[in-house]
């Protein structure tokens, strides 16, 4: 069994003087998630890491001084991969973002639906239903990876995409849906809008989510997204998890 388990399943890819790069060969997965959390809440704790960035598949790992001999750091991740002990993750953290699917705020909602060959409402309760897990967070600051998307609505992203895509606009693109955190361009058919802020610099956690917590989206009204507009102005709003 130890001869099984100590078969390399990741490679190492040296990146920079003080950085390399854990790549796994499987398919991103909940059982892989599992195994870079695993990873990382180990490495974190070595006192020449200055820090670690998830990947689907990769871990991204920051030295605070440049490493001398790679082969030490190789044969340590050899022995952590038999004795590491995976991350129990359905204990992660729930979040529910209150999301409104109006017409005014989703302009691919419609044609998404006739796409899909579903009704609106259909989409929309298979949209919110559904748990999602927080995979890892990129792109831009504070985008959310999510794994779930339910396949009666995957559907290829947009051939020609927006240049200009609203703050906390929701989305739908291949197999996946997500957040867009600030205003930026993006190819995905956007289905409703969130009020909340995904991203805030100023706090010592700018994103409240972190990898293998797990998001769900509330349907709410227009009037009930503009009372959680105006409460998030005036700072009167904090998010916090269900669980």
């Amino acid at each position: 069994i130890k001869k099984i388990m100590s078969r390399r399943i990741f490679r190492t890819v040296p990146l920079h003087k003080r950085a390399f790069l854990v790549e796994w060969e499987q398919k991103p997965s909940d059982k892989l998630l599992e195994i870079i959390l695993s990873f990382k809440s180990a490495i974190d704790k070595d006192a020449k890491v200055s820090r670690t960035v998830i990947g689907y598949q990769s871990l991204l790992i920051h030295m605070k001084e440049e490493i001398q001999d790679m082969s030490l750091w190789n044969e340590y991740l050899n022995e952590l991969q038999i004795k590491i002990q995976p991350k129990i993750i359905d204990k992660g953290k729930i979040w529910k973002i209150p999301v409104c699917y109006d017409n005014i705020f989703a302009p691919d909602l419609i044609p998404l639906a006739k796409s899909l060959k579903i009704e609106v409402e259909e989409l929309i309760q298979i949209h919110s239903e559904t748990k999602y897990r927080v995979y890892f967070i990129g792109f831009l600051p504070g985008f959310l990876y999510l794994n779930g998307l339910d396949k009666r609505l995957h559907f290829p992203r947009k051939k020609n995409p927006q240049l200009k895509v609203p703050k906390g606009a929701i989305g739908i693109g291949g197999r996946q849906t997500g957040i867009y955190p600030n205003e930026s361009p993006g190819g995905w058919h956007l289905i409703g809008k969130t009020p909340i802020s995904l991203f805030d610099a100023k706090q010592k956690n700018p994103c409240f989510a972190s990898p293998g917590d797990w998001v769900s989206f509330e349907p709410i009204d227009k009037i009930k997204y503009h009372e959680l507009e105006r409460k998030i102005q005036k700072d009167n709003f904090k998010m916090l998890p269900t669980r």
